[in-house]
């Protein structure tokens, strides 16, 4: 027979965003929700039985009673899917903390905690899961090396669950915290490793993966998105392991360079481009270059205010973006008297300064320059 398991880990049901607005981090923390039932799904059209959450399936201990629930709702929706939860380092099983509550309201049918090491088996499926659960967001000791002495009776396929760090330095790994020994299926016989704690999917060796969050949920994080279906037919032969996707968000990084306002055009039809669906698209844009005042503020309509309306999110990192005033741009503050003069100041320490003290003045003179449009304006 051939068993076919979804490997998932790093769901942090309730972690916050912090750097975008209230209604933004709603949306996020929706998607996450969202991609539980998304791996259901997916579960029912692979013919998949067993979901391996490998840690992490929330972001913190303190939750409100419905944030510990939203989960496990809609994981009772696939009643023909077994999920197998495990606590992480963001949800280490604790006494009386947040899966002993779970355990003594009651879990759907088809939701399995595991809050100690030790062989779980589904006789049905030839399955035994060996977890290896946190009681504490760092630990010294590798929590899956019991699983070497786990005696099984022949036939049976072992499938670890764990979470934790796979570096393979040598000596210095027993100082890492929740270290992982990267050759632990060889070690202990394991069919599969299934592995959380890294965001980005990640294949360590055949036996042995990362699947990643499925959501996606920082712009450094590499191959998120998804979930991985591990096909098993034989403990002779490597798992086949395929990457499904599940993220609804994409995040981007994208560095681009301007000097002029057809620079800043071309810009705004390029992000205008970037995906078919720019509000399923977060986006940090660093800009560097040099550009006059007026076309600083070209910039800062079409592209900051303009085009960022446009994705989910925009973060601009200008700091590269340095002031090159031009004498238009001074006239247009003042031609002359101590305005004209503290103008002239700022763009001599904005190309003179110290990093600090350029970053400073560029900003203080644009600044002057866009109270005084506004001054002029208000006189027309």
């Amino acid at each position: 027979m051939t068993l076919r398991v979804i490997h998932t880990s790093d769901w942090q049901i309730g972690k916050v965003f912090r750097f975008v607005d209230p209604a933004i981090m709603g949306l996020l923390q929706e998607a996450r929700l969202r991609a539980v039932g998304k791996i259901g799904e997916l579960a029912k059209e692979h013919g998949v039985q067993h979901v391996l959450v490998a840690g992490d399936v929330y972001d913190m201990e303190a939750l409100s009673p419905r944030s510990l629930n939203q989960p496990l709702e809609r994981m009772r929706n696939f009643a023909d899917t077994h999920w197998h939860l495990l606590p992480g380092n963001h949800d280490p099983h604790r006494p009386n903390g947040l899966w002993d509550q779970l355990l003594r309201k009651g879990l759907p049918a088809n939701v399995h905690v595991y809050t100690e090491p030790g062989p779980v088996t589904f006789e049905e499926d030839s399955l035994s899961i060996l977890p290896a659960p946190l009681y504490h967001r760092r630990r010294l000791d590798d929590p899956t090396a019991y699983m070497d002495d786990v005696a099984l009776r022949d036939g049976l396929f072992r499938v670890g669950i764990a979470h934790g760090t796979v570096t393979g330095f040598g000596s210095e790994d027993r100082d890492v915290p929740n270290f992982i020994a990267p050759d632990r299926p060889a070690r202990a016989g394991l069919s599969y490793l299934a592995m959380g704690d890294w965001h980005g999917q990640k294949k360590i060796n055949e036996r042995c993966w990362y699947s990643g969050t499925p959501e996606t949920d920082a712009f450094d994080v590499t191959g998120g998105g998804q979930a991985l279906l591990v096909e098993i037919d034989a403990h002779e032969r490597a798992p086949e392991v395929t990457p499904l996707p599940t993220g609804h968000y994409e995040w981007l990084t994208q560095s681009e360079q301007i000097n002029s306002r057809e620079d800043i055009d071309r810009l705004a039809g390029t992000l205008r481009t970037v995906a078919a669906d720019l509000d399923r698209v977060l986006i940090r844009l660093a800009i560097e270059g040099a550009v006059s005042l007026d076309d600083r503020q070209y910039f800062e309509n079409e592209v900051v205010d303009g085009v960022s309306a446009a994705f989910c999110f925009m973060r601009v990192d200008d700091r590269r973006l340095f002031p090159h005033p031009t004498a238009e741009d001074l006239d247009r503050i003042d031609r002359g008297g101590f305005v004209r003069a503290a103008a002239e100041e700022l763009k001599r320490k904005s190309e003179e300064g110290s990093d600090d003290e350029r970053a400073i003045a560029a900003e203080a003179l644009q600044r002057l320059y866009i109270e005084h449009m506004k001054l002029q304006a208000g006189r027309q």
